[in-house]
């Protein structure tokens, strides 16, 4: 199977792209972290904040601050047991346990991990791990690595005024062993969730944030002792307090970069961890995918210049102006869950509908190495929906124009029974739900600028942006539901984008809900 098909399969026929007669061996499970041996290891204070509304800069910046900002991020938040159905035939099974956190991964399966270059007050510079099992970190190189960093990134970031770097990286088997190659899908649109969610908190914390989806592959898992065929970052986030200099034009900055030569500045570690699975299988399609979109120079960066804008309707919509949503971002993450059948159909304003859209399609105005620096970019990734029961909007299919404010009326009617017929599983009655959602991007996922590189940063981007929708919906009471179980052939023919070169991503049902009966304790002080 070519490259060019798998990606196709991957989202209009998943069964293609898969391994035929996979079943996941849930005795064999990996871990849904890694354990790191024989490495000096930091504790971090489990005293975090209980709510989270400013933004100003820290007046002190210390490892506290910072361990606060990676539990928010991603540790470890709830203990969760589940039993299977009544009428299941697995119910004397023993309950599923898993570990939750903030931002949601599919089947809860988490395969990112995340890496951090630090230099703060009361702690060696280094690059550590964090260790979510224990909210810690472990040390895997000491030193300064300004320079090496800022060449892996082709000099378009001043790393030295940065106190911090993240990392996301994604371990192939931690959902491969269930997912099959769907895990390729997933891991993207996993990893840009949880940069979606890593931004909000760094606003919340004072912290300034970009994203760079562009860099030295190699040298980077160089720099962390990764295997690059079993985990590779996605993308590679600096942290500052202070103004930071930022181009999207680094090439031009400084000579050629070279991964192979510049990862010879270094010497190789292998830090051992605990994998827990004994029988780990091949995964071929994926190490393929991996290394096709891999870059090994600085010279291979590239800009996204201007964009086609979606094509205009006759009929719109004016939404109320509204002013910028203000909510305690720790307490919207406390609440979020994904309703599944606890949707009730429930009527929605037009200022509740107008807030959720303006809030989500802020999160695009951030910085990234794909857009032409100090000018107004539109966004890789857009807004349709099917709306039903929102106050004095006619039922309907429409495009969000986040430029204008307004929805753009495709087609007039009721289409929750029609996007029902399209979905795998019977997990969620559309019937219920009075906003379903649809993150459109372009099918060829820019790649003739990025090649097989974009794919996988349109599903970031996507992932992103779901992100700030669930946590806008659950600020304005909402609950929002991420689905991928669904028919893109159907949702395109009916937002009539098939033939404009898109696609939908992800299919998001976002309304009311009743409480769920249930038993959960959070995990911190």
């Amino acid at each position: 199977m070519s490259l060019e098909e798998f990606l196709h399969n991957l989202h209009f026929d998943i069964d293609k792209a898969n391994q035929p007669n996979w079943e996941a061996d849930w005795e064999d499970a990996p871990l849904a972290y890694k354990l790191y041996r024989g490495l000096p290891v930091v504790p971090l204070s489990t005293e975090v904040p209980l709510t989270l509304t400013g933004g100003e800069p820290p007046a002190r910046l210390d490892l506290n601050r910072v361990g606060h900002f990676l539990w928010y991020v991603f540790g470890f938040t709830q203990l969760s047991q589940s039993v299977f159905p009544m009428d299941s035939p697995e119910q004397d099974s023993y309950p599923l346990q898993s570990y939750r956190r903030f931002a949601p991964s599919g089947g809860a399966l988490y395969p990112n991990e995340l890496y951090v270059y630090l230099k703060v007050e009361g702690l060696p510079d280094g690059v550590y791990y964090y260790d979510v099992a224990h909210h810690s970190l472990v040390l895997l190189r000491e030193g300064n690595f300004d320079s090496y960093l800022a060449k892996a990134l082709g000099n378009r970031c001043d790393i030295s005024s940065c106190f911090g770097t993240v990392f996301v990286s994604t371990m192939f088997w931690k959902n491969f062993f269930k997912y099959n190659n769907f895990a390729y899908r997933l891991q993207g649109l996993d990893a840009g969730v949880l940069i979606g969610q890593l931004m909000e908190v760094a606003k919340r914390f004072g912290f300034a944030s970009g994203v760079y989806f562009q860099f030295l592959d190699t040298a980077i898992n160089h720099l962390l002792g990764l295997s690059e065929q079993k985990e590779s970052v996605y993308s590679v986030i600096p942290l500052s307090v202070e103004v930071t200099i930022w181009s999207t034009n680094g090439r031009n900055l400084c000579e050629n970069v070279i991964s192979k030569e510049l990862r010879q500045e270094l010497p190789a570690i292998q830090p051992e961890y605990l994998e827990r699975s004994l029988n780990v299988k091949e995964y071929p399609m994926i190490t393929a995918m991996n290394a096709a979109s891999k870059l090994d120079s600085t010279w291979s960066f590239r800009v996204i210049g201007e964009r086609g804008a979606a094509e205009r309707m006759d009929s719109a919509v004016a939404l109320p102006h509204i002013e910028p949503l203000s909510y305690d971002l720790a307490e919207a993450c406390r609440n979020r869950f994904s309703p599944d059948m606890d949707f009730v159909l429930g009527r929605v304003s037009q200022q509740q509908l107008a807030t959720l859209l303006l809030e989500a399609t802020g999160s695009f105005s951030y910085r990234n190495d794909l857009d032409e620096a100090y000018r107004s970019n539109d966004s890789r990734v857009t807004i349709y929906s099917c709306l039903y029961n929102v106050e004095g909007i006619t039922n309907g299919a429409y495009y969000y124009d986040s430029t204008e404010h307004l929805l753009r009326e495709i087609c007039p009617g009721d289409y929750r029974l029609h996007l029902q017929t399209g979905m795998s599983l019977d997990n969620v009655n559309l019937l219920q739900v009075p906003l379903c959602l649809h993150v459109v991007g372009d099918k060829e996922f820019y790649k003739t600028e990025l090649g097989y590189r974009g794919y996988r940063i349109q599903q970031m981007e996507a992932g992103m942006l779901v992100q700030r929708l669930l946590l806008a919906a659950q600020a304005l009471g909402m609950g929002g539901h991420p689905l991928l179980g669904f028919d893109a052939n159907l949702s395109d023919e009916l937002y009539k984008i098939d033939q404009q070169g898109k696609t939908s991503l992800i299919q998001i049902p976002i309304g009311p809900y009743r409480p769920r009966p249930w038993l959960r304790g959070s995990l911190h002080s």
